[in-house]
């Protein structure tokens, strides 16, 4: 049945009611990352727990959790352009967290890597639903930072997993980590049902939206000849690859080449992630937004010019304990100089690395129509998280493998250098992206 189910005609929401809506969607959005990045942090204690190679650890961190993820986000995507997308999202969010919680029962390696394809499964629904309420709720002239707010959850997810999970770990032990953050998804979901209105499709739009959802073959035929919107995907897919992978694997790096202790590495990284997370998601949404009154270019300009300083500032963090002791002979890898500098050098990368999201979610709902932009979302998602989650993960970890006959305890870093090669990609494809986006766009 392709008739929509939409709202009769209404006042817009009040701005009171917009940032309740958005700040509810990041809350759930924090929820999602943090499911999903936890296990970045328990790594060490997995790998001895199960004895996992790097390898090993990187497709179940990776392909267990990407490959019904991005697959399954396509029809639900579908679903949700046709009927509640609060509905979609706070089942959605009870199977993710259902299933984080019995990560903490698994006592096999393919138990828990069952587990994380569950997790995908129920994280499918969470996103793509989220950009259109957020593009339904907000006007064009405010979609980059709103997108950009709903981002925050990444860094706030990934902060709150790091700490949370580490201190968990480290006190009570890896199981207790995934039972407790998979309940507190599962006591948030009836927030979401009971205090969140589904609005209607493109109301916020200057052109009324058609009262029914186009049929999958019509979003296909009005996605696929548009260059911007493949420029875009796998922009940000490659950009991904080591956002993902990165994250995945610098609390290890930490551990190996900086010699911290897991419960060190929860407070050092958590900071990390939220401070540089948080300040690069912004400015990228407001960037974006303030210069795209001008230029459509300034949407994937503003990323890929992030991307291109991004490089460098990795280098040096990943070698700041080298430099430090250069010129402190006595300071160790973990001593407080090379700590704090690898601390303020690294926030720059991890809110660079970020800064595409506001602006590229927000181009890639200007692609379509708006009963067609869940859809849309989740083939955009399909292939940044296919490539993103499912190669990044398992990348750094495989190369890491492949270099330890050469490099030992330092192939993890050896293997993060290789990976700098995705961030310059993204930013030549999301350049191209910038000659042809505003022949695409849909007002």
């Amino acid at each position: 049945m392709n008739q929509v189910r939409v709202a009769a005609p209404q006042q817009a929401a009040s701005p009171a009611y917009r940032y309740y809506v958005l700040a509810v969607l990041t809350l759930i959005y924090t929820l999602n990352f943090l499911d999903r990045q936890i296990i970045g942090i328990l790594a060490t204690p997995l790998k001895d727990e199960f004895e996992l190679s790097d390898s090993q650890f990187g497709l179940m961190g990776g392909l267990a959790f990407a490959l019904l993820y991005s697959s399954l986000a396509i029809p639900i995507a579908w679903a949700a352009d046709r009927v509640s997308r609060v509905w979609i999202m706070t089942v959605a969010l009870t199977i993710w967290s259902g299933f984080t919680a019995l990560c903490g029962l698994a006592g096999s390696f393919t138990q828990l890597f069952l587990c994380r394809m569950g997790v995908g499964i129920g994280e499918a629904g969470g996103v793509a639903p989220a950009y259109s309420l957020i593009a339904d709720t907000f006007p064009k002239s405010q979609r980059a930072r709103a997108m950009a707010v709903y981002a925050f959850g990444i860094p706030l997810g990934t902060a709150a997993g790091t700490l949370v999970g580490g201190l968990l770990a480290a006190t009570y032990g890896w199981r207790v980590a995934f039972v407790t953050v998979g309940l507190l998804g599962v006591i948030v979901a009836p927030v979401l049902r009971l205090s969140v209105r589904d609005p209607e499709r493109g109301a916020m739009d200057e052109r009324a939206a058609p009262k029914e959802a186009p049929p999958f073959a019509e979003v296909l035929r009005t996605v696929f000849p548009k260059r911007s919107f493949w420029l875009l995907s796998f922009g940000a897919a490659s950009s991904s690859v080591c956002g993902y992978g990165v994250a995945a694997w610098l609390p290890s790096f930490f551990m190996r080449s900086f010699e911290l202790s897991l419960a060190q590495t929860a407070w050092y990284y958590s900071g990390i992630s939220l401070v540089g997370g948080v300040i690069g998601i912004w400015l990228g949404g407001a960037i974006a937004d303030r210069l795209g009154r001008l230029s459509k270019a300034a949407y994937p300009l503003t990323p890929a010019i992030a991307f291109v300083i991004s490089v460098p500032c990795f280098l040096l963090g990943m070698n700041s304990a080298s430099l430090i002791q250069a010129f402190f002979p006595d300071a160790g890898a973990n001593g407080w100089q090379a700590l704090a500098m690898a601390f303020v050098v690294f926030v720059v990368p991890t809110g660079l690395n970020l800064a595409w999201l506001g602006p590229v979610t927000a181009a890639v709902q200007q692609l379509v129509p708006a009963p067609m932009r869940t859809t849309a979302s989740a083939l955009f998602l399909l292939i940044n998280n296919l490539l993103g989650i499912a190669v990044g993960v398992f990348y750094f970890g495989w190369m890491s493998d492949v270099l330890r006959p050469t490099f030992g305890e330092e192939s993890l870093r050896w293997s993060i250098y290789t990976g700098m090669a995705f961030y310059m990609l993204s930013s030549f494809l999301l350049y191209r992206a910038s000659r042809t986006l505003q022949h695409d766009w849909v007002d």
